[in-house]
């Protein structure tokens, strides 16, 4: 019996129910969260005062703070075997604490508010993708992670879009917009209880006592660790996107505005994240990925020497471009690499490690901000984009070897 048939009933589309479940999921949880986070850098700066660098470093110990997390929970995942009671006790926890944002009177509060809706992203992330590679057939696992990624991108684009609107009809009262996010995040918790089932542990598959111990990481192949070394790379070129929307202020978008810079980006990201993955399933990864890093330069070059909004716009559809090209490969290149009894883990060590580059990449980004301006900070982004172009291709062939799949 097929993983897809353990999941439950396959769509007309071939693939697994429970995956489109899952994307559902994440979209509201998306719509949620970046009907709060397209407004709240500019909130930071310029209601409560916060500098660039601030912004930042509270970003980067956020994303940061979701990546140790998301160790631990892929590691117990693969010890209980049980990974969507994780997953929703993750959206459970960020959906519980959205109000804290339109509560917060200072940003003490709202740095408390981030990091604790980050341990519940933290606690999802690692079993919800494991369990996407769990329940969706080896061949289509390309597609399975690219549509996830899409339908989780819409709701990146829908939040900012309705935070525009809603900006707009309550005249810029941020903490009404925040107080309305709080809707689609319960809806993302209904769904993951109720329309999310787990498949059984296939018979004959190893029990793993302690994930984390020594022994059982020698088990994550050398291609993995080939993977997760490049994603880290990668990283440190793909600072938050904050910057993007503290770009767009900077060329002279109003604050109403300011969000459809990240409406823009999702849009581009959500168009190309699914056809990629499934492409993904035909032609070699490494080489998509590429693609992917080149959009990335491009966009950093951009960003970074045209300063005007036609400029920003392009370089923010390269910037999602380059996101439907890369993070669902990335996803789908560590399902390739884990043994299927330690995916959890896999999950989880990859995310540590890429969330401390992007901790690392965020504060630099703020610091060259503050001291040299937004040209350095992409600029930057660029280089570094290109030293992980150069590295991919120099080890695509082991990445591609069909043994990985």
């Amino acid at each position: 019996m097929s993983t897809a048939d353990n999941a439950g009933q396959t769509t007309r589309r071939g693939l697994p129910a429970g995956v489109w479940a899952l994307g559902f999921v994440s979209m509201f949880m998306d719509i949620s969260s970046e009907m709060i986070h397209a407004l709240l850098p500019v909130y930071m700066v310029a209601v409560l005062g916060t500098s660039s660098l601030t912004v930042g470093i509270i970003e980067g110990i956020a994303e940061a703070t979701a990546s140790i997390t998301k160790v631990f929970s892929g590691a117990l995942s693969d010890w209980l075997g049980k990974r969507k009671l994780l997953a929703a006790l993750g959206y459970g926890l960020a959906a519980i604490t959205k109000p804290i944002f339109p509560l917060a009177p200072s940003i003490g509060w709202l740095v408390t508010a981030r990091f604790i809706d980050r341990i519940g992203k933290g606690i999802r992330g690692a079993p919800r993708d494991a369990l996407i590679a769990d329940i969706t057939p080896p061949e289509q696992r390309g597609a399975g992670f690219g549509l996830r990624q899409s339908l989780d991108t819409i709701g990146a684009f829908v939040g900012p879009l309705l935070a525009i609107a809603l900006m707009w009809a309550t005249a810029d009262h941020f903490q009404a917009v925040f107080w309305i996010a709080v809707i689609p995040a319960f809806v993302a918790v209904f769904l993951i209880v109720f329309a999310v089932k787990e498949p059984a542990r296939p018979a004959g598959q190893r029990k793993v006592r302690m994930p984390l111990r020594r022994s059982e990481l020698r088990l994550l192949t050398a291609t993995f660790w080939l993977v997760v070394a490049v994603a880290t790379v990668f990283t440190l070129a793909r600072f938050s996107e904050a910057f993007l929307i503290l770009r767009a202020q900077s060329v002279g978008l109003s604050l109403a505005l300011v969000p459809i810079v990240l409406v823009v980006m999702n849009l581009a990201y959500s168009l190309s994240a699914y056809p990629v993955g499934v492409l993904a399933d035909r032609v070699s990864r490494p080489m998509l990925l590429a693609v992917g890093l080149l959009f990335l330069v491009v966009a950093d070059f951009v960003l970074a020497l045209v300063p005007d909004i036609a400029g920003l716009l392009i370089g923010v559809v390269l910037w999602g471009l380059h996101m439907g090209f890369t993070q669902g490969l990335l996803a789908t290149l560590v399902a390739d690499a884990a043994p299927a009894e330690l995916r959890g883990t896999a999950f989880g060590v990859f995310n540590l490690i890429t969330g401390i580059a992007l901790l690392v990449a965020s504060v630099v980004a703020g610091l060259l901000w503050d001291q040299i301006g937004p040209q350095a900070t992409f600029l930057a982004g660029a280089v570094f984009a290109l030293v992980t172009l150069v590295g991919l291709l120099t080890f695509r062939t082991r990445l591609s070897k069909p043994g990985n799949r």
